[in-house]
């Protein structure tokens, strides 16, 4: 039985959008950076990720901050805060010892382009916007686990402790990836080796 690598966005496959998003967008208004963030976590954060609200409503926000920004600036403003790591041309090669899946918190029309390159060798996205729910709510983990054969190993990597650690209560096996991207040349290695076992046992 193939192995079941699953793997957060950001941090992971492309940058996060913080901190360069907050810092560009904050260089459309009179706040600073930190005062912007701290607006948005306190006001839409939670309901933009699960898709409470629209990318419109998001940018409705913006505006009231930013009047003056254009659509085609905001856009260029998220297409230079996600870029690809280079886990992302790894995908490939994995795809050929393991199933792989996407677990996000995201806007899923924000990592389209991150996506796309990669879809012919996925088996599931699931991406927070989509399902009303995000890291680390156990739910969101259940969900995702739906896609994987029963009794498969599963490996989880994201860059954030607390969904690392939630992946762990799901019996699923887990790795932080790092900054540096030094995480990237132990996956092939594990998946080898659960494949092995899997054969093995069989």
């Amino acid at each position: 039985m193939r192995p079941q690598l699953v793997l957060d966005i950001g941090g992971v496959l492309a940058t996060n959008l913080s901190p360069l998003f907050w810092q560009l967008l904050a260089a459309e208004t009179v706040l600073s950076e930190e005062a912007l963030y701290c607006e948005y976590k306190n006001q839409i954060s939670s309901q933009l990720w699960t898709g409470e609200i629209s990318e419109h409503d998001f940018w409705h926000w913006v505006s009231a901050y930013a009047p003056l920004l254009t659509q085609e600036h905001a856009k260029t403003m998220i297409d230079r805060s996600l870029q690809p790591l280079p886990a992302l041309r790894k995908i490939a090669a994995w795809s050929k010892i393991a199933d792989i899946h996407l677990l996000s918190n995201h806007l899923s029309g924000w990592v389209a382009n991150i996506i796309q390159p990669i879809q012919p060798y996925l088996k599931s996205i699931t991406i927070s916007s989509q399902t009303a729910l995000k890291k680390p709510d156990p739910a969101i983990f259940n969900k995702a686990a739906y896609h994987f054969p029963r009794e498969s190993y599963i490996l989880f990597i994201d860059d954030q402790s607390k969904n690392v650690a939630q992946a762990a209560l799901h019996g699923w096996h887990t790795m932080l990836a790092d900054e540096a991207g030094l995480w990237i040349s132990l996956v092939q290695p594990l998946l080898e080796q659960a494949l092995e076992q899997a054969s093995n046992d069989n």
